[in-house]
């Protein structure tokens, strides 16, 4: 399996807040990790990436960069997110602009924003619509604030910026979805040595005036991108042996291997290698709040389950690259599913007999890839997405990879 797109994109920012050099070892390249790479060195990181296995970067421990321009992150929430709280600790001397394609422009930003404001930044949205383009002036000075947090990134950008304010910050998170993705950020200060306090991921501290230190580590295989061929697995012909997973990492998405044994899949897990075949699945109730990103595929596994399957408490779905739970509803309909859409998941009815038809990718990765699982398990085996470009976000080699164990795709 490729290496994780959110551990690299933490990487990188770590490294950047860092002195002196580190080394990013197995990172994965896509277009988001690509968009980390662009806005950090933008901001005055050094970052070598000649050796694909490994990048190098030289940090500026904190001390942030006039970009001189605005700086796209093109369609990396993550990336905007985390940066947003990053160009807070800029010196105050001059304003640092993001902005994103047409999807990120609707991804809401305004809770991040506010706390930002409350640590003594200056944040606002330029439209004046809680979404980038953003501008922040710095610096952050630490102190108090309160935020709901309907996505976990806007309480990691807050916990990567807070060791460099010269205060100590004081964070109350009212809501927190996600919460695993917060168990990596803290997962990488714990690695760097930063000294923060927290209660039951209700109210953190975090000590002010800190210094990032340099690193060579790896990144771990991405569970997320791992989803797509557990789920293939338990509903295609034939068996797939993924490697190199660990399961003593801090990745939610890890948690697709247990939901699909609770609805009957052979699954067997070894060290770092899992073997999953087909079985008869059974439908079940599934609590996707920490999970979100797996709603896709999992939704297409659901539609081969006897009975019905419940994907429930997930409605920041709705707030991802699209709205996610919306846009399965929609196209599984279209193959004939029997699907209904619920405010926070979906219900999805055993629907066996889908058929193949000219299906709509909506330039989201997650699901253009879920998609591809349900036409290759239509009876014909065969269909269409467009908007199929969207995979290189997270996952530039899921077709070799999936043609490699017997599938047959193009991109056209």
């Amino acid at each position: 399996m490729p290496a994780s797109k959110s551990h690299t994109i933490r990487a990188i920012a770590a490294a950047f807040l860092a002195d002196g050099e580190s080394i990013i070892r197995n990172p994965l390249i896509s277009e988001d990790a690509l968009s980390a790479v662009r806005i950090f060195s933008a901001l005055g990181a050094q970052i070598d990436m000649s050796d694909k296995s490994a990048l190098k970067v030289t940090g500026c421990g904190g001390k942030i960069l006039d970009p001189k321009k605005t700086i796209d992150v093109g369609n990396s929430g993550t990336t905007l997110r985390i940066a947003a709280g990053i160009a807070s600790l800029s010196d105050g001397s001059f304003s640092i602009e993001l902005t994103g394609d047409d999807q990120i422009k609707t991804r809401p930003i305004e809770p991040l924003l506010n706390s930002l404001n409350e640590l003594g930044a200056n944040a606002k949205s330029l439209n004046n619509n809680g979404c980038a383009p953003i501008e922040i002036t710095g610096p952050l000075k630490g102190g108090k604030t309160t935020i709901e947090c309907i996505t976990s990134q806007y309480l990691s950008s807050l916990l990567f910026a807070a060791p460099l304010a010269k205060m100590d910050t004081d964070i109350n998170v009212t809501l927190l979805n996600e919460p695993d993705y917060v168990s990596m950020t803290l997962s990488w200060l714990d690695r760097l040595n930063i000294k923060y306090s927290q209660n039951n991921m209700k109210k953190f501290n975090i000590s002010g005036n800190q210094k990032y230190t340099s690193f060579d580590l790896n990144v771990p295989a991405d569970f997320s991108s791992a989803t797509f061929f557990l789920c293939a697995g338990a509903i295609l012909d034939g068996e797939i042996t993924l490697t190199g997973l660990d399961f003593s990492d801090t990745q939610p998405d890890k948690t697709v291997a247990d939901y699909l044994i609770q609805m009957g899949a052979d699954i067997k897990i070894d060290g770092d290698t899992v073997t999953v075949k087909k079985s008869e699945l059974t439908g079940i109730d599934i609590d996707m709040n920490r999970t979100p990103d797996a709603l896709p595929a999992m939704a297409v596994a659901a539609t081969f389950a006897k009975g019905t399957t419940r994907l429930l408490n997930v409605f920041q779905a709705r707030k991802k690259e699209t709205d996610r739970i919306a846009c399965m509803a929609a196209e599984l309909k279209k193959m004939g599913a029997s699907v209904e859409e619920l405010h926070d998941g979906l219900v999805i009815h055993h629907s066996p007999n889908i058929k193949p038809v000219k299906l709509n990718g909506y330039h989201d990765h997650r699901i253009v890839m879920a998609l591809s699982l349900a036409l290759m398990a239509t009876d014909s085996h065969h269909g269409e997405i467009d908007t199929a470009e969207a995979m290189n976000i997270t996952f530039p080699n899921f077709v070799e990879l999936m043609n490699s164990i017997g599938g047959n795709l193009k991109i056209e």
